[in-house]
């Protein structure tokens, strides 16, 4: 059963727990309106996540910790929210106040609130013999009520259930989440979300000559798929928007095999693909006004008896041709597909998220996610998004003179380049596959699209890392110069 979030203008006496979230200089004044001595005694001094609770006429009150009231934004509102939820999810309802000496706009705070409840209360245990069902139920904001307070509540739990989804996606099994079966949970979402969808069958996919993913897929008993959604807003848009998601559905290496260390979290490598599903079924909800369309090709890469070799040569949708010198540099293979049928519609900016390189990983870390791109317009819109959601990206180079790294004798272009510049190189690929003169940013989410531990809102296994960019992408988007 999904949170319901409520808008209301004081704590009700129903509420289990109350909650007031706190900043650093409140409890100094004075306590917070709590006993200092009592808070001194606890430690609490309204740090981050910092929780100091105690009995009061029945239920629970407590307060929780924003930092110093300067640093305070939706990101900090976010995380002390999901903190909420981890401390008090055992009740059935909890009322939380937002902290009243900060900047942050009443309306963006209450939609934090909500994206970090339900982030922080998310859970994936379908597979466990003795789940146990969440005990809380409803939430309650408290300092304004009204049509505009409850629309923001709402906004945040839909965009917040989006990213949900796109982590259910990630910690599916690979066994079980195959490219069909991927395929048909992506268009039982999208259609829910009054959103359109195209699958293609292999035998569409060989008709298309999608040659980078059907060269993938050789070494699968499993078919390849490639899915197509539209979204339409209400109106006649003047823009479309175009968003490609790798979706390999668990990745072996191919012949260029991985190690068994280097498999154990390969269900994650469509985190990509699970972020664009995610992201398209909140293009309603978020009110998005731009037409946008998404394109996901679906396999996994595996070690069948006619898997794709060493020194194969694929030729991509648009006619180019690509050897591969590893199998294990697979998603650019899909992803050039997908970006090529991208571009046939002409769209006015293409934006692709896939878990490409863990060169990416080396140079930026497991949090950020690395950002390329052949327009300066539109990479600045991203990273705009990306500060505007806390999904952290950090824009890096396409040096035009790398592409000699990955020239083939043989073929137009090989799929590897040399040992050093990974992720740069992986980028400068994909723009071979992107039609003359449109707007496209790669962003390469290698690390912070699965985790090992949890940390505020974020959960242990896929994170959904992209949802909340790609949304608020959406909602601002304006063709890039």
């Amino acid at each position: 059963m999904a949170l319901e979030f409520h808008a209301v203008r004081n704590h009700a006496k129903a509420a289990d727990v109350v909650v007031s979230l706190v900043t650093t200089e409140a409890v100094s004044s004075d306590g917070a309106g709590v006993d200092p001595k009592q808070l001194a005694n606890a430690g609490f001094e309204g740090r981050l996540a910092q929780v100091h609770s105690w009995p009061i006429d029945g239920r629970m009150s407590a307060l929780v910790g924003v930092g110093d009231s300067d640093d305070v934004d939706m990101h900090v509102i976010r995380k002390a929210a999901a903190q909420v939820v981890r401390s008090f999810g055992s009740s059935r309802r909890v009322s939380v106040a937002l902290p009243a000496d900060t900047t942050v706009d009443a309306l963006l705070a209450g939609q934090a609130v909500a994206e970090g409840a339900v982030l922080g209360s998310y859970r994936f245990d379908g597979y466990k013999s003795k789940a146990k069902p969440p005990k809380l139920k409803r939430v309650d904001v408290a300092g304004g009520s009204g049509a505009h307070a409850q629309a923001a509540l709402d906004l945040g739990a839909a965009i917040a259930t989006s990213q949900s989804i796109a982590r259910d996606l990630v910690n599916e099994p690979g066994g079980s989440l195959t490219a069909p079966a991927f395929a048909r949970r992506a268009a039982s979402i999208a259609r829910k979300a009054g959103v359109k969808v195209k699958v293609w069958d292999e035998a569409a996919i060989k008709k298309a000559k999608l040659g980078g993913l059907l060269g993938v897929n050789r070494g699968s008993t499993n078919p390849p798929r490639f899915v197509e959604f539209t979204y339409e807003p209400e109106g006649k848009p003047s823009s479309t928007l175009a968003l490609v998601g790798k979706g390999i559905t668990f990745d072996a290496g191919g012949l260029s095999i991985k190690t068994g260390q280097g498999m154990m979290t390969m269900k994650c490598d469509m985190g990509g693909a699970a972020a664009v599903v995610g992201a398209m079924s909140a293009m309603s909800a978020a009110g998005v006004t731009c037409r946008v369309r998404a394109f996901v090709p679906m396999t996994d890469n595996m070690l069948g008896g006619d898997a794709t070799r060493p020194g194969d040569v694929l030729k991509i949708r648009n006619g180019k041709t690509i050897e591969v010198l590893n199998t294990d540099a697979e998603g650019r293979l899909v992803l050039a597909d997908a970006l090529s049928v991208a571009s046939e519609g002409k769209p006015d900016a293409i934006v692709d998220l896939a878990t490409l390189t863990g060169a990416c990983m080396v140079a930026l870390g497991p949090k950020i996610a690395g950002l390329m791109g052949n327009n300066d317009s539109w990479i600045s819109q991203i990273e705009t998004a990306g500060s505007n959601t806390g999904e952290r990206v950090w824009h890096l180079p396409l040096p035009d003179d790398y592409k000699k790294m990955f020239e083939s004798s043989v073929a137009d272009m090989k799929n590897i380049a040399g040992p050093h510049g990974g992720a740069l190189t992986a980028g400068l690929i994909l723009q071979e596959f992107v039609g003359e003169g449109i707007p496209w940013a790669h962003i390469d989410i290698a690390g912070p699209a699965f985790t090992d531990s949890d940390d505020a809102e974020i959960t242990k296994g896929g994170t959904g890392f992209g949802v909340r960019l790609l949304v608020d992408l959406a909602r601002n988007f304006t063709p890039p110069t």
